[in-house]
């Protein structure tokens, strides 16, 4: 999972106010049960020492946040008075936290979200085209392709012979039309780098869609049947059916991540090990498996990459005042800020996996834990 999302968090120093809560509000008495939840969480924030008007920024946010229909959550993160990001969640969260320390504690987020993957969906006809897609960093975009040939869309029988010229006007008008659809479908997955395009809808549209689209989508092509682009047509089975591509496509990255993990043996794998990488910039990908109830510490510098098992490390280095802080929060900052990604694991995918993380690495040198083990 890229991280970048978060850049802004770390962009600023701290400490923070992190908030998770459950803004559901699906029922005739969501809005008092929201407002109870928000109130003891501000009243935790309080308790822990948070500066007031961090705590206000989020009061404004969380009471003025335009309600969704449905069960869903909502992430905050504050520091000098400023709501610095907030996101929805796709679910309430597991239970409703607020926490005041010197990192933000984004690791909820980062596993709520799961893997992304940026999509394409095109749904066509013979005449128009509806195309949406989601980029990995969870932004929508949406077109509507409307086709240049209006006249004599269907294949008509009229007889005599002037039959095969209707028929191949119809055959030119709706491949130029499915060629508009295609042109813009391969625009928005070269702009948000699709991983899946799903072309659905008109049967006989979908196979001239997708065989005009350019050869580097064609093996990232997936074609349906379902969906109708009519008013008030039902749409669930498309629904459907991209989430399982997309969902197939993050649980390949997994097992892309823990493939070249298990070819490294033994180098990047536990903390310390994760942690040496990170000091020197040389993770490509973490891999976690998330533990909320985790009482792992590090100690970190006001760089990224100061990060250490051990303060005197840090202070071998001359970093000013270590802090202590959650791991969880000081590997996914070090992460950020080099660039790296992160795969989170549930606790049955990586059983063996030391301290629950482990690093795939972008190089090995002499200088790296676990190198040359036989």
């Amino acid at each position: 999972m890229q991280l970048s999302f978060l850049r802004p968090v770390y962009d600023r120093p701290g400490p923070w106010c992190s908030v998770y809560l459950d803004a559901s509000r699906d029922t005739e008495d969501a809005h008092p049960a929201l407002d109870l939840r928000w109130r003891a969480l501000k009243g935790q924030l309080i308790g822990q020492g948070a500066e007031k008007e961090s705590v206000d920024a989020l009061d404004r946010l969380v009471r003025g946040h335009d309600p969704m229909p449905g069960d869903y959550g909502l992430a905050a993160f504050a520091t000098r008075g400023r709501v610095v990001l907030s996101d929805y969640l796709a679910a309430p969260p597991p239970k409703d936290l607020a926490r005041y320390s010197p990192l933000p504690h984004t690791m909820p987020l980062v596993a709520q979200r799961g893997e992304q993957v940026a999509w394409v969906r095109v749904l066509t006809d013979r005449a128009d085209a509806d195309v949406e897609s989601v980029s990995a960093g969870g932004v929508p975009r949406r077109a509507h392709v409307k086709g240049r040939e209006t006249y004599q869309l269907s294949r008509v029988n009229p007889g005599g012979w002037s039959q095969s010229r209707y028929q191949r006007a119809a055959m030119e008008a709706w491949h130029h039309n499915t060629g508009d659809a295609a042109a813009a479908t391969a625009e928005l997955a070269d702009r948000i780098g699709a991983e899946v395009v799903v072309v659905a809808g008109d049967v006989r549209a979908t196979g001239m869609l997708a065989a005009q689209l350019p050869s580097r989508w064609q093996d990232k092509v997936v074609r349906t049947d379902a969906g109708k682009r009519a008013r008030g047509a039902d749409r669930t089975l498309l629904d459907d059916i991209t989430v399982q591509v997309v969902a197939e496509a993050a649980e390949a990255h997994i097992s892309e991540a823990l493939d070249r993990f298990g070819i490294q043996e033994d180098i990047g794998g536990g903390l310390d090990a994760v942690v040496s990488a990170l000091q020197r910039a040389q993770v490509d990908t973490m891999l976690i498996v998330d533990d909320p109830s985790s009482t792992d510490r590090l100690w970190i510098g006001p760089e990224p990459t100061q990060i250490a098992c051990d303060p005197q490390l840090l202070a071998d280095l001359s970093v000013p005042d270590p802090q202590r802080v959650r791991a969880d929060d000081a590997l996914v900052r070090a992460l950020v800020g080099t660039d790296a990604e992160v795969a989170v694991l549930g606790r049955d995918e990586a059983p063996d996996l030391t301290d629950g993380v482990g690093a795939v690495l972008r190089y090995a040198d002499a200088a790296t834990p676990g190198r040359g083990r036989g």
